[in-house]
Formats: structure tokens, C-alpha cells, sequence
């Protein structure tokens, strides 16, 4: 069952980022990575072509209180969200509480192990502070390092489903899941 998830007044500190909720004014860091071509598509969606379009997304950020903006040494370099996980593609764990993340990471950033870094820490939070019994996260079979990202944080193959990207194209991805017991 999914759990609800507010994080507008959480902050989550490793050794080298700071997670915590989007504001208005980091506009231009986020369009900065998300307009890259490349970085969108292998998460499902297009890199943002305008300023306004990076603008609309980050108001749902700050809106829906479920996405952390990932920073850097003052800058935004990323974000994580906590989603929905689909109850109807995975009826097994309806009596169990749950969630699913999703993460993108500017392509500057990309291999220096900053993305298990941040999946770990909210991990961590979402296990021990909201008290999951698992998580589930998705990826591409395309996207080797978001698989590598969710192997390194722990988490094991569950199953496959169909995913739609937001151009349209039906994509086979892999499943992962992390049980709080298996941490």
C-alpha cells in the first residue's frame, strides 16, 4: 500500500550532498541539467526545451512535497522523487507500506558515485524515519546506470512491466526492489 509522503520540512545531509525540498529560485539550476539531452530520456521523459517548461515541473515539485533537489556544494545537480508505486501491478504488497523512487542526475555529475550516495540517504529515511517495508525502484533496460544505482543502494530484481515514456514508446523495464529487512 502506498504511504503518504510529505517532504517539505526534511532535510537529508551525506557526506557530500544535502537533499531537501525545491525552491523557486534554484529554476536555473534545474533547467541546467534537465535540458541536456540524454538525461531526461533515459528516466522516460524529454529534456526540457524552454525555461517555462523546467518552471511548470518545479512548481509540481514544490506542490506534490515528494522530490528532493539534490545539492552540491550549493548548486542543484539532481533530484529524487518518491512516487506512486503501481498497487495493481503488484498486489502482493498491498499489506505491506511502500513506495517508489525515481532519480535523474546531471550528465556533469554522472560516475561519480553521487547518485547511490543520494538514493541511500533518503533509502535510510524513508526505512527508518516514515518506517517502509520497501521500496521499488524502476528502470530501462537501456539505462545501465540507474540499474547499477539501485544494485549498489541494495536493491534486487522483482519483475518486469510495461512502461510508457512520456513520447509515447512502450518500454519493457526492470523492477527492483529493497525490503527494510534486507538493508
Amino acid at each position: 500500500m502506498n504511504v503518504p509522503i510529505d517532504i517539505s520540512n526534511t532535510v537529508i545531509h551525506t557526506n557530500r550532498l544535502t537533499l531537501r525540498p525545491w525552491k523557486h529560485s534554484d529554476l536555473d539550476d534545474f533547467f541546467e541539467y534537465a535540458s541536456v539531452p540524454g538525461v531526461g530520456e533515459a528516466a522516460g521523459w524529454m529534456h526540457h526545451k524552454t525555461k517555462d517548461e523546467s518552471e511548470m515541473i518545479l512548481d509540481m515539485f514544490i506542490r506534490d512535497k515528494r522530490t528532493f533537489a539534490i545539492e552540491l556544494e550549493g548548486k542543484v545537480i539532481g533530484s529524487l522523487g518518491i512516487e506512486l508505486y503501481n498497487e495493481d501491478q503488484m498486489p502482493e504488497l498491498a499489506d505491506k507500506a511502500g513506495r517508489e523512487i525515481g532519480f535523474v542526475l546531471s550528465k556533469d555529475y554522472w560516475g561519480k558515485g553521487l547518485m547511490p550516495e543520494a538514493v541511500a540517504g533518503v533509502v535510510a529515511w524513508l526505512m527508518n524515519e516514515i518506517r517502509l517495508d520497501f521500496i521499488v525502484c524502476v528502470h530501462s533496460p537501456d539505462n545501465t546506470r540507474s540499474k547499477r544505482v539501485q544494485e549498489k543502494c541494495g536493491f534486487k530484481p522483482y519483475k518486469t512491466r510495461e512502461f510508457k515514456t512520456t513520447w509515447g514508446e512502450i518500454r519493457e523495464s526492470g523492477i527492483e526492489i529493497l525490503f527494510r529487512e534486507d538493508q
